[in-house]
């Protein structure tokens, strides 16, 4: 994967490497985000699921409107700006006594990495042509993947000698993403037509709600996030529920390790090969995965049955990322690129509410009725992208079964 850099100008290379350094940096301490509200600041798991969570979701929400201003503002201007949103929102938290402004600053920093991703994949689109967005949608997503594996090594390591350490190693990769992009940062990178685009984010708001694909897509991401979202979680509650801690903690281990290996080893080998043509089956293909791993959950009895079916999961993760991605840019006119990337982040709200639902669920039904409900979420989600695909709206680029 590395000899791909060769093949793009710095600009890209350099939106690449700020992915993996700013994922580094949020890997590196949200694993002991945990531990760290519970020393500090003496809540129970509960309050801290609130607090995570929440924080999470109103980040989600604002980088909607992360998306109108990269419409509006330079790209250079934004990863600035944002990046230095990062860094101070990681300083803060390391610093601050009281839990009210704690929450403020996990909120900046979840908005700003989610401005930086609208951002990044918007450049994407304004520097290469359309045949290769989807290698490059590949390659960062492979990076990004590292930077989750390798991030907790490093934050334990420094958490271990000091709880807030983590804070100021993520802190340094987001200062040093700011340096590197101030000085070397793509400056021409600007708004395509600003005066194609509506004055108000309201108004631009109700633009997108008329394209029924853009919607359809959004709808689709949320409702098949329940289910890939945060797939390590809700198989932790059922472990926890079905099993001995044992055994959940060699399952875990074996999922992690297995997903993290097939993403890195798969992701730009795959990616690479699926191109706007044809864009629908291959989403088919990896929604057929996803429901394949599901029911794989469902039998697993042994922790080698565990790991082929989350291997079989992640081929279809491996898949739909990248296409998805490339459905964006294809219906996203270029003025309104940012604002159509910010839409399809709130499916990261479905990912949010899977662990939730699946609590509920295991609470009330039989445990495998879990499965049964993430199934339903998948069909669903992939119900709703074929309903996208078949609309005709002012945004029809042609065919894309």
């Amino acid at each position: 994967m590395l000899a791909v850099f060769k093949h793009y100008p710095f600009s890209v290379n350099l939106l690449l490497l700020s992915s993996l350094f700013l994922t580094m940096g949020r890997a590196i301490t949200l694993p002991y985000m945990v531990i760290y509200l519970s020393s500090n600041f003496t809540l129970g798991v509960s309050d801290i699921g609130l607090v995570v969570g929440s924080a999470m979701l109103v980040g989600s929400l604002l980088s909607v409107y992360g998306g109108y201003l990269t419409d509006k503002m330079s790209s250079y201007r934004l990863i600035l700006s944002f990046t230095g949103f990062f860094t101070l929102g990681f300083i803060g938290m390391c610093v601050t006594a009281h839990l009210w402004m704690f929450f403020l600053f996990l909120v900046a920093f979840n908005f700003a990495y989610s401005v930086i991703d609208i951002v990044v994949k918007a450049a994407f689109g304004k520097l290469l042509p359309e045949a290769e967005r989807g290698k490059v949608f590949s390659v960062r997503y492979s990076l990004i993947n590292i930077g989750y594996a390798v991030g907790p090594f490093i934050g334990a390591g420094f958490a271990h000698m000091d709880m807030k350490l983590p804070f100021l190693i993520s802190a340094a990769l987001g200062l040093g993403t700011f340096l590197t992009y101030m000085i070397w940062g793509d400056r021409t990178l600007s708004p395509t037509d600003r005066a194609s685009l509506p004055i108000s984010f309201a108004s631009v708001g109700r633009t997108l709600l008329k394209d029924h694909r853009l919607v359809c897509f959004t709808v689709g991401g949320a409702l098949s996030a329940v289910a890939f979202g945060q797939f390590t979680g809700y198989i932790s509650q059922y472990l926890v529920t079905t099993s001995t801690p044992e055994f959940t903690y060699q399952v875990i281990s074996a999922v992690v390790a297995v997903n993290a290996t097939v993403v890195i080893c798969l992701q730009y080998l795959v990616g690479k090969r699926i191109t706007n043509e044809h864009l629908n089956r291959w989403l088919t293909a990896g929604f057929s995965l996803f429901l394949l791993g599901v029911v794989g959950f469902a039998l697993s009895t042994s922790v080698w049955h565990w790991a082929l079916a989350v291997g079989i999961f992640t081929v279809g993760e491996v898949i739909v990322f990248p296409a998805e991605y490339m459905f964006i840019d294809r219906i996203a006119p270029e003025h309104l690129r940012g604002m159509y990337y910010g839409a399809q982040n709130l499916s990261s709200l479905g990912g949010a509410l899977g662990p939730i639902l699946c609590g509920f669920a295991l609470a009330s039904q039989p445990p495998q009725f879990m499965f049964y409900m993430l199934a339903a979420f998948i069909v669903a989600g992939g119900c709703f992208y074929l309903m996208g695909a078949s609309f005709s709206n002012r945004h029809d680029y042609g065919s894309i079964d």
